[in-house]
């Protein structure tokens, strides 16, 4: 009754109408959000008309296909589809899945002129979620990938008039604004940028600055020290026009050079706040590495961090990864029906169900008290310090207080013929160095809102809403962060300590 009840819910479904028989070149398929939209879409959308892969080629492997099919098809991910139905999800890698080798920050994506037109003319849309996330990457690297290789998706467009084109970019665009933060184009918090008539940010000038000075940098430095200074650059230059770090800054200016490309052509953006665990699917807590907010819950698990810059009132806005591609796909499947429009969508949690803070912290330190042992690859024993947010000018007067010392104490330790640094000095340093890259996302004065987004979904129906749910208001926090979330960190993104992987072998051999 319940699998009739589905298949005909999924008869009445606008979003798989929409999708059947419909070609999409996703990038970005290695990533972690990548990986749970291709999921999501052979797992729900069975009769879309092919999926193509953009993957480039490494050292382990010359090709796309073997690439896909050693590194991202066989990712935990697709265990729901391998358990309920491994005939169907081969299948469909073999019939389905269309592995293109390439690059998409290079002209043509380095596949050449005749067969990228080729492939512009075999498509109906691209998602674009290809990126570097790395918040302190060097500013010609971020550039790179972030920025200016969408000329490259906006040349497939070009080559393709009916294409549709989501390009997946970061609520963090926003930069230093503050105030409710609406799905729309987003205003520099600083320095003065030209805006057109149509809304959006003319950069070209911008990112020739931006070039002269990387180029300057590579006529005086080299190795690494000229990455060290592109890292600074990068920082410097984000903060001076109104963004904490250089994958915002360079994700704002890829948003404005779509914009233009693509004026009176399909483009839709989708804007996901701070991604984490699958709230659902494909299961419950399945993440790949460790996220934003998972770096600091590791460092306060490993004892290294106890004190944090951070306003316990302000709002974290956190969003699980399965909202995220849904919204991706609702938002493909509203672009291929309405065509030639630009829209804004931002997938979130801050305007409808906000959680702060210190309600973050609280539900996190509950769990590690309580059920610690339940998570042996992120415990390693009961946590018995306290984990403090405060704001930013307390803290840095803490650790400078704090550092002085330490270090005069190190240094005697050194000369007395001590070969490690101090614990406690190390753990500053990870205090540090975290409160640097992360600090901005912990002391928020903004509140992300996704209406657009919900109005989206409301105009879809309540069977999309069933199998595509975007609406944050689903998760209870106390539940998604201590049973959750917890659980797919230790069980998906971290490995067991070595002391567990010797224990390990040793009862299987003795079991042989």
């Amino acid at each position: 009754m319940a699998n009739e009840q589905a298949e005909t819910a999924k008869a009445t479904s606008q979003v798989l109408r929409q999708l059947k028989g419909k070609r999409v070149l996703i990038t970005g398929t290695s990533g972690f959000l990548g990986k749970v939209v291709l999921e999501k879409l052979i797992r729900t959308v069975p009769e879309i008309g092919g999926v193509y892969l953009l993957i480039r080629a490494n050292r382990k492997h010359a090709d796309a296909r073997s690439r896909f099919l050693e590194e991202i098809a066989t990712s935990s991910v697709f265990d729901r589809m391998r358990e309920t139905d491994s005939e169907a999800f081969e299948s469909f890698l073999s019939d389905k899945v269309h592995c293109v080798t390439g690059e998409v920050t290079e002209p043509s994506f380095g596949i050449g002129q005749e067969a990228f037109q080729q492939l512009a003319g075999d498509l109906d849309a691209v998602i674009n979620s290809a990126a570097s996330v790395n918040f302190q990457e060097a500013l010609d690297q971020a550039l790179k990938i972030n920025t200016l290789c969408l000329e490259n998706i906006a040349e497939l467009a070009r080559l393709n008039s009916q294409l549709a084109v989501l390009q997946v970019s970061t609520c963090y665009v926003n930069g230093m604004n503050s105030g409710q933060v609406s799905e729309s184009i987003i205003k520099p918090a600083k320095k003065y940028i030209p805006r057109s008539e149509h809304g959006y940010y003319e950069v070209e000038k911008l990112i020739a600055t931006l070039q002269s000075k990387i180029d300057d940098e590579r006529t005086r430095y080299k190795g690494k020290a000229l990455e060290k200074r592109l890292v600074e650059l990068g920082l410097r230059e984000a903060r001076r026009y109104g963004w904490s770090d250089t994958y915002t800054f360079t994700k704002w200016m890829g948003e404005q050079l779509l914009f233009k490309a693509l004026k009176g052509r399909s483009l839709t953006i989708v804007r996901p706040s701070i991604i984490e665990s699958a709230l659902e699917e494909p299961a419950a807590g399945w993440i790949e590495g460790v996220k934003v907010a998972d770096a600091i819950i590791l460092a306060y698990a490993r004892e290294k961090v106890s004190l944090f810059p951070g306003n316990r009132s302000g709002v974290i806005d956190v969003i699980p990864v399965d909202l995220v591609a849904n919204s991706i796909i609702l938002a493909l499947a509203e672009a291929l029906v309405e065509p030639n429009t630009q829209r804004i969508y931002q997938c979130c949690s801050g305007s409808s169900n906000p959680v702060t803070i210190g309600e973050f912290i609280d539900h996190l330190l509950a769990e590690a008290k309580a059920n610690y042992a339940a998570y042996d690859h992120l415990f390693y024993r009961k946590p018995s310090k306290p984990f403090v947010a405060v704001n930013r000018t307390l803290f840095e007067l803490v650790v400078s207080g704090v550092r002085l010392p330490l270090s005069l104490t190190n240094g005697v330790l050194k000369r007395l013929g001590s070969r490690t640094d101090m614990k406690w000095l190390r753990n500053l340093d990870t205090t540090q160095s975290l409160a640097t890259i992360f600090g901005f996302y912990t002391a928020p004065d903004y509140i992300f809102c996704n209406d657009e987004l919900l109005a989206l979904a409301k105009r879809f129906g309540d069977v999309d809403k069933s199998l595509f749910p975007v609406d944050a208001r689903a998760v209870d926090w106390e539940i998604y962060l201590r049973k959750i979330h917890l659980a797919g960190l230790n069980r998906y993104a971290l490995k067991p300590r070595k002391s567990q992987r010797v224990r390990a072998k040793q009862q299987a051999k003795r079991a042989a």
